[in-house]
C-alpha cells in the first residue's frame, strides 16, 4: 500500500458516531493502564509504536527511545489491565489497535504456566478500551472468541482484519462484532489451508496478503477465497512471520526461521535481505517477527529474542537501535529490560514495531481515495 500521513481524528463527530453507533463507547469504563497526563509528544509522526511482548505493554517512543505513551503494567502483571504477550500494535488516528495474544506456558519465568489473553482492542490515549473483540482468559472460535490473535489490521471501511492464529483463520470483523469475511472460508482445498498464520494485510487490489507461517509462505488471496500468488523466497523461507506489499510491487517477508528480512520480486526471486543473527552476541535463533519498509527506504525490524528494534539501511547498516546492547543468552537474550521512561534500559522480546504516520507497504486505516 502507498504511504499516507492521514489520520482519523477521534475528536471528530464522524468518527465518534461510528463508534457510538454500534455501542462500543460503553466499553470506555473498562479502563486499563491509563496515563495520568498525556505527553505533548504523543502521536507525533516519526515516533515508533512497539508491541513490547513479554513486558505486557504497548509503548510509543520518540526516535531516540524516550517513552511518550504506554498501555500495560509491565512484565509481572497478568491481569486484564495489560495486553498479555502483545504481538501487534497499530495507531489509528489517536486510538491504538493492539492484539493481546497471551503467553504460552514454559516460555518466561514470570508466567511458567502461561497466561491466556485473546483480545483485539482499540485503546484511547487515556488508556480506556473503547472497542474489543475476543475475551481475556477465554479461548474459542465462536462469536466474540479468539485463540491466539497475533495481529490485527484496521481497514479503511472501519472493519478489522484479525489473524486468529490457533484457529488457523483470518477473519474480518465489523464494529458491531460480526464476522463479515474469513479465509479459508469456502476454500476446502487441503493445500490452501492455513497453518498458524501470523499476519494479514489488505492490498490496493482488494486482495489479502497473508503470512502463512506454518506453511513457510506468504499467500495473496481473493475475496472469493482463492490463492492467486505465493511467496517463499524461492522455497527457502522458514516460518514466515509477516508479509507486506511494497510500492514497487515486491513483497517483503519476515523469514523468522532464517533470522532475516527478505524482499522478493513478483517471481519470488530474492532482491534484498538482511540477517539479524550475524553479531557474535546474538542469540542463536532470534526469530525476528516484523520487518516493515519505511518511506525513506530503511527497514524497521522487530528482532524478537535479541530484545531489540533496529532500523536498517538499504545497504544493510544498522542506523538506529532500541533496546539494550546484545549480550548473548539462550532462547531469549540476556539483555532483557523494563523501564517506564526509555527503551535504553531494555525491551522484552518486542514482536512488532511501526513508525507512526508511515504506512509504506501497510494498509492505511483511511481510504486513499478519500481525504488524502
Amino acid at each position: 500500500m502507498k504511504q499516507t500521513d492521514n489520520r482519523i481524528p477521534t475528536s471528530s463527530g464522524a468518527w465518534r458516531s461510528v463508534l457510538t453507533g454500534v455501542g462500543v463507547m460503553a466499553l470506555a469504563s473498562a479502563a486499563s493502564a491509563s496515563n495520568p497526563k498525556l505527553s505533548p509528544e504523543f502521536n507525533n509522526s516519526g515516533n515508533i509504536l512497539i508491541a513490547d511482548q513479554f513486558n505486557n505493554r504497548v509503548i510509543e517512543t520518540d526516535p531516540y527511545g524516550a517513552i511518550v505513551w504506554s498501555f500495560g503494567l509491565g512484565p509481572n502483571d497478568f491481569s486484564a489491565r495489560s495486553p498479555i504477550g502483545v504481538n501487534d500494535a497499530q495507531r489509528v488516528g489517536t486510538l491504538t489497535l493492539m492484539a493481546g495474544t497471551g503467553t504460552p506456558p514454559g516460555v518466561i519465568p514470570q508466567a511458567p504456566g502461561g497466561a491466556v489473553d485473546n483480545r483485539v482492542m482499540l485503546v484511547d490515549p487515556e488508556g480506556r478500551i473503547v472497542w474489543q473483540y475476543g475475551q481475556f482468559g477465554l479461548t474459542g472460535s465462536g462469536p466474540n472468541l479468539l485463540n491466539t490473535p497475533v495481529q490485527s489490521t484496521f481497514l479503511p471501511n472501519s472493519d478489522i482484519l484479525i489473524t486468529d492464529q490457533a484457529n488457523n483463520r483470518i477473519i474480518e470483523v465489523n464494529m458491531a462484532k460480526k464476522i463479515v469475511w474469513q479465509y479459508p472460508g469456502s476454500n476446502t482445498n487441503d493445500a490452501d489451508q492455513l497453518v498458524g498464520p501470523n499476519s494479514a494485510e489488505l492490498l490496493e487490489n482488494g486482495h489479502i496478503l497473508i503470512a502463512d507461517q506454518g506453511n513457510n509462505r506468504a499467500i495473496e488471496v481473493t475475496r472469493k477465497d482463492q490463492i492467486v500468488s505465493m511467496f517463499s523466497a524461492g522455497g527457502t523461507a522458514n516460518t514466515v512471520a509477516f508479509a507486506s506489499r511494497l510500492d514497487n510491487g515486491d513483497t517483503l517477508l519476515t523469514d523468522a526461521g532464517n533470522s532475516r528480512a527478505v524482499e522478493v520480486d513478483t517471481n519470488d526471486n530474492i532482491v534484498w535481505q538482511y540477517v539479524t543473527d550475524t553479531d557474535p552476541n546474538s542469540v542463536a535463533a532470534p526469530l525476528p517477527t516484523r520487518a516493515v519498509r519505511l518511506k525513506n527506504g530503511d527497514t524497521l525490524i522487530s528482532d524478537q529474542f535479541n530484545n531489540r528494534v533496529i532500523r536498517v539501511s538499504p545497504e544493510g547498516a544498522i542506523v538506529a537501535s532500541q533496546g539494550l546492547p546484545l549480550a548473548g543468552g539462550g532462547a531469549i537474550g540476556n539483555n532483557v529490560g523494563y523501564d517506564l521512561h526509555t527503551t535504553e534500559m531494555g525491551l522484552y522480546s518486542p514482536y512488532d514495531a511501526k513508525v507512526i504516520g508511515d504506512y509504506t507497504g501497510l494498509t492505511p486505516p483511511v481510504d486513499s481515495s478519500h481525504g488524502r
